[in-house]
């Protein structure tokens, strides 16, 4: 457990680095206090104040005595990540523009519905994955968040809407791992994450109500189940191997018959055996829609509990990708819902302030080169080859 440390300033002279409670678990906060001499208790005092009361002044915390305040404002912070821009869609999409520390940026997206407010949070600064039809990815990639970055992602949603004060026209009540960068590549932070939203103590939410969703990470997928029991999405996308290596290169390390068996191990291991997994299947025109496609899809899930969201592609700059066409959607669903399986088509949202699944970019300082690669990529850009 860290604790504040002493650096040397450009200046030369000591400086403390503090720790951020912000992004601590009860767990980890419970152990913090009990290697400062303190009470494992304080713990919750601590959690109640920052994510059920929105409040990170340390000197606000009232139930706290003044000399553990003046202790804690000596080796602790509460610290946020920085709100940039914040644009509002036609549609009632809320899309956050966030720097963080080194000066990138990142995005969040709320999507209001009616029965539920959803928002979608990010894990890395770009995504060291390259998915070819994902904004996210052609920004390369910087680093992982830390726990404190993507926890703060919910306090500053559940704060603009007025939710700590319990005054919110508007609140959060699911929360997807969705956004920039794949999550369990950044595994011990996501963990953490998601249990301070879980807390009873923090936001509260069900463990139906936030979602990982993974492009198949396989080992972490594997031991996800000793840490966690949240709801499941798999990134798939292709219902074969030689289609899917060329949109979701990761498939290259763990195949498709990996990815599922990890999927329907981590299903098993539920609690509640009505668990399903969530299939995320993006179609793009004349590229994996097919009706070959579709039946190949229904043969491949046979053995995993789940139900299907198909995600009509959303366009962006420089892609060489179209919308599948109504037809085809149509037909694709129709196939898979006549092969006993329930199918949803997820509504395009926010696509005017780039904030639909896939647009999510940023704004990334590129340790991969990745950006520089695809920009002079994008004249030479040749269609993928469909493969039946």
């Amino acid at each position: 457990m860290s604790q504040a440390v002493e650096v040397t300033a450009n200046n030369g002279e000591p400086q403390q680095v503090k720790t951020n409670l912000l992004g601590f678990s009860a767990s980890k906060l419970g152990d913090f206090f009990e290697q400062i001499g303190e009470k494992r208790f304080r713990a919750t005092q601590i959690i109640k104040w920052i994510h059920q009361m929105g409040v990170c002044d340390l000197d606000q915390m009232t139930n706290l005595s003044k000399d553990l305040r003046e202790k804690l404002k000596t080796i602790a912070e509460i610290t946020l990540p920085e709100v940039v821009s914040c644009q509002d869609s036609t549609d009632g999409t809320r899309k956050w523009l966030i720097k963080v520390d080194g000066g990138s940026c990142i995005e969040m997206v709320y999507i209001p519905e009616r029965e539920r407010g959803t928002l979608c949070v990010s894990s890395q600064i770009g995504c060291a994955l390259d998915c070819s039809f994902c904004a996210t990815g052609k920004q390369g990639f910087n680093r992982d968040l830390t726990a404190a970055e993507i926890i703060g992602q919910l306090w500053i949603a559940a704060d603009s809407f007025g939710q700590f004060e319990h005054k919110a026209p508007r609140r959060v009540t699911n929360v997807v791992m969705m956004g920039m960068g794949e999550p369990l590549m950044n595994f011990d932070n996501v963990a953490d994450a998601m249990n301070i939203m879980l807390e009873d103590n923090a936001y509260g939410l069900s463990k139906r109500r936030v979602t990982l969703s993974t492009a198949g990470v396989v080992p972490a997928l594997d031991k996800l189940a000793d840490v966690s029991d949240v709801s499941l999405a798999i990134s798939l996308h292709a219902p074969n191997d030689e289609l899917r290596n060329e949109l979701v290169p990761i498939n290259r390390k763990y195949n498709l018959k990996e990815f599922i068996r990890s999927a329907a191990d981590y299903i098993d291991k539920m609690p509640d055996n009505r668990r399903k997994a969530t299939v995320e299947y993006t179609l793009m025109d004349q590229v994996n829609d097919r009706s070959v496609h579709a039946r190949q899809l229904a043969e491949l899930l046979k053995d995993l509990p789940c139900k299907i969201n198909l995600i009509p592609f959303n366009p962006f700059p420089g892609s060489e990708y179209k919308r599948v066409t109504n037809t085809a959607l149509d037909r694709f669903r129709d196939i898979l819902a006549g092969e006993g399986y329930t199918v949803t088509v997820r509504t395009t949202r926010g696509d005017d302030i780039a904030a639909a699944c896939g647009q999510l970019a940023g704004e990334v300082n590129d340790r991969t080169k990745r950006q520089e690669r695809y920009k002079r990529k994008l004249n030479e850009a040749q269609p993928v080859k469909i493969i039946d």
